[in-house]
């Protein structure tokens, strides 16, 4: 019991001293971090929040990640939801060749796609839009969103289902009155896990959204980062602001968490 205790303990530090030691740094001048990099600020300032303001590209960057990180996730919670459905409780020829081949695309990953993807996005146009961006991302999440939901959606009963179309329901209305009120801790879970990769993302973000002003937080930061590389507390602000939305959603959604992680896992066929 106390070995499991003390490797809690350590779990604990490991995951949030990065995240104490950015918050202090934040709040110290650069003269104080060259001194003193581990201990509390002394004196305690705003001045690098300040100069993030400034020019006004934070919030900028802010509503740029905002925009595609929403409209993304939204879509593909969306379409996996309703293809998870067909996968869990619909019969068609090649049903499980066609999951087996969703499953199958998650495991390729993002950069061996970037040629091919920025060559069909500026053929259509796309390059330096919102859309070219928030389309990629969606693609990528896909596959694990019809994975994640299918699984969970299979632990429903199927009495459940049988009843409501005996009272009338068709499909649809048993999918959005029965099983997704049902799937609320799978569709959160989901939800955080989605947003926090989209937020946090940079590769694709810097090729296909190169405008200046359509640059993401994590660009931003990156570029943030040249002007400001002997000022760490600037940066380590910039970086503790970028956390702070996710940390928020994280919060929100975490009772949910766990569960929506571990039923489809425990129970799926």
């Amino acid at each position: 019991m106390i070995a499991r205790q003390i490797l809690f303990i350590v779990a604990a530090a490991v995951v949030l001293g990065p995240i104490v030691y950015i918050l202090m740094a934040s709040f110290k001048t650069k003269m104080d971090y060259v001194r003193n990099q581990i201990g509390l600020p002394h004196p305690f300032v705003l001045d690098n929040y300040k100069k993030l303001m400034e020019d006004g590209q934070l919030l900028k960057w802010f509503m740029n990640s905002a925009i595609v990180t929403i409209s993304s996730v939204a879509v593909s919670v969306s379409v996996g939801a309703l293809g998870a459905f067909g996968f869990s409780k619909f019969s068609f020829p090649g049903k499980e060749k066609i999951f087996n081949l969703v499953i199958a695309l998650m495991i390729i990953p993002p950069i061996v796609m970037i040629i091919p993807l920025f060559v069909l996005a500026s053929r259509a146009g796309l390059v330096n839009t919102y859309w070219s961006a928030a389309i990629i991302y969606t693609g990528l999440m896909l596959p694990f969103a019809v994975y994640l939901l299918r699984n969970f959606f299979v632990t429903i009963p199927e009495s459940i289902m049988d009843s409501a179309k005996i009272d009338g329901c068709s499909d649809f209305g048993t999918f959005f009155k029965i099983v997704l009120p049902l799937s609320r801790s799978a569709l959160i879970t989901l939800t955080v896990v989605s947003m926090l990769w989209v937020w946090n993302e940079l590769l694709i973000a810097l090729i296909f959204l190169q405008r200046e002003e359509l640059t993401t937080l994590v660009v931003g930061l990156i570029r943030f980062q040249g002007r400001f590389r002997i000022d760490q507390p600037v940066i380590l602000a910039g970086i503790f602001a970028s956390m702070v939305p996710m940390i928020v959603i994280y919060l929100i959604g975490q009772r949910f968490f766990v569960n929506g992680l571990t039923a489809g896992a425990l129970k799926g066929e």
